[in-house]
């Protein structure tokens, strides 16, 4: 071959080089740390799911210092996971907050209380320390105790909440009666620090028919306005309901994949494997589109506070479903 041959295909493939176009990027913020709670994400960027739909994903997790509505609100990410009432509310207070998919069905939140206690019933919380976590997770809570007619505010009628960490300490400690848990996360790090499940009563706001969604997809409105956002989206949401998919199917697997990304090194395999399996519960039963039968069930639970609710007045323009018809079909 000719030494302007080599030189000629060399161009041509320079040609081809730079006309190739550069994965369109996009960032995800998550709700907490580094772990299987959003294990099909990190499954779609490890599976080259993403890379399939010629995006380039970077996960950001989030932490005890990261409010994910700031950091999207400061242009720090394209998506954020977060639970529903913590959007609405966000929303109502003028950031305009889109769910554009949502890949949990059900709601893992409950109170876990010592036996101890004497709490048998929702009846029994008044006069009690209960556990809450806040920066936007206090929603659920607070609805509830609406709903009941329960006072937060302390006293012989009402319950005294105690601003919980993000850990089980005051449980442990019997700092508080009940605290919040998640189904697949504080509740096995309780069973895990000596406590007999026999010691324990849980009440689950599935079971106590005042669940909100959880772990949603969020954007700015204006994101939507723009063509070329929406495809890329659209894209987005189809890779990661394939990674939650394969996590449903392959919970261990998906785990170990977890805490590849997990750069603090504090989650231990066994505890992984298992939330991704509690985990995959929640998932089940949803292809990534709102069900408004959920939404609506959510928004009537937030709105029925007494004096007090979350939300004030139905949330309009706060879900789209344009980006899951298209992802699905």
């Amino acid at each position: 071959m000719t030494i302007k041959n080599l030189a000629g295909m060399a161009f041509a493939a320079g040609l081809i080089a730079s006309g190739a176009q550069a994965a369109d990027e996009l960032t995800l913020q998550l709700k907490w740390v580094t772990q299987a709670q959003f294990g099909g994400y990190y499954v779609a960027l490890e599976k080259g799911f993403y890379e399939e739909e010629d995006l380039d994903v970077t996960i950001k997790p989030g932490g005890p210092d990261i409010a994910p509505t700031q950091v999207i609100a400061g242009g720090g990410a394209d998506v954020m996971v977060d639970w529903m009432p913590s959007a609405l509310a966000a929303r109502e207070k003028g950031l305009p907050l889109v769910n554009i998919a949502q890949p949990f069905k059900s709601s893992g939140m409950m109170l876990t209380c010592l036996k101890e206690s004497g709490i048998t019933s929702p009846e029994d919380f008044p006069g009690n320390t209960l556990g809450v976590w806040f920066f936007g997770n206090e929603y659920p809570f607070l609805s509830w105790m609406s709903q009941l007619g329960i006072p937060t505010e302390g006293g012989a009628d009402g319950v005294e909440v105690l601003k919980q960490g993000f850990n089980v300490d005051p449980l442990l400690q019997k700092q508080a009666a009940c605290i919040s848990t998640m189904t697949y996360n504080e509740y096995w790090q309780v069973i895990d620090a000596g406590i007999s499940e026999d010691d324990l009563v849980t009440f689950k706001y599935e079971d106590q028919g005042v669940a909100t969604l959880e772990d949603g997809l969020y954007v700015l409105e204006e994101k939507l306005a723009d063509p070329a956002e929406v495809d890329k989206l659209v894209r987005f949401v189809r890779a990661s309901m394939k990674g939650w998919k394969y996590a449903e199917e392959n919970p261990d697997e998906a785990a170990e994949i977890v805490l590849e990304y997990d750069e603090t090194g504090a989650q231990t395999e066994e505890h992984q494997k298992r939330m991704m399996r509690e985990i995959a519960k929640l998932t089940a039963g949803s292809n990534g589109a709102l069900d408004m039968a959920d939404y609506e069930r959510t928004v009537a639970s937030l709105l029925s506070g007494g004096s007090d609710p979350v939300i004030t007045m139905e949330p309009e323009g706060a879900y789209t479903m344009e980006i899951t018809d298209a992802a699905l079909n």
